[in-house]
């Protein structure tokens, strides 16, 4: 499962079968950003549906490769999520995700007023498809036969 977790959102995706492709799934809206129960209650129930083996965390460095308060914050999800539920987390380098995304909408001519509802899940899938092609064998041995 490959997770873009911001302030107020969570872009979501999960691999085929094969650990071929990742697949954008949905968007996660919460109120506020410490408000992580509902967030968290979701993520577990994908695991469960899913039979995720791995959570790939997107890691929001600074385009200078430096760690700024975004990091930190996506560190403490991370625990949280972790501790939750149970499933290892890695943190995988997210910079230019959402341009990414950004261009995938203009191949697709998505308008623009329509991109937001779009966006996060498709970083998600960007981050998750990059972790993949990394280390795909140790994914297979890992999974099991599972997701990421």
């Amino acid at each position: 499962m490959g997770l873009d977790y911001g302030s107020r959102t969570v872009g979501v995706a999960i691999s085929d079968s094969l650990l071929i492709t990742s697949q954008p799934r949905e968007i996660i809206r919460r109120d506020r950003e410490n408000m992580l129960r509902r967030t968290l209650a979701r993520i577990e129930e994908l695991i469960l549906t899913e039979d995720i083996r791995l959570i790939v965390l997107g890691k929001p460095l600074n385009m200078d490769g430096t760690e700024g308060e975004r990091v930190r914050r996506t560190e403490e999800f991370m625990d949280r999520l972790q501790r939750r539920t149970g499933v290892p987390v890695v943190m995988w380098d997210e910079r230019l995700t959402t341009v990414e995304a950004d261009e995938m909408m203009d191949r697709m001519e998505t308008p623009r007023e329509d991109r937001k509802q779009y966006v996060d899940m498709l970083a998600a899938g960007v981050i998750l498809q990059s972790y993949m092609e990394e280390h795909r064998d140790e994914l297979r041995d890992l999974t099991g036969g599972g997701h990421v």
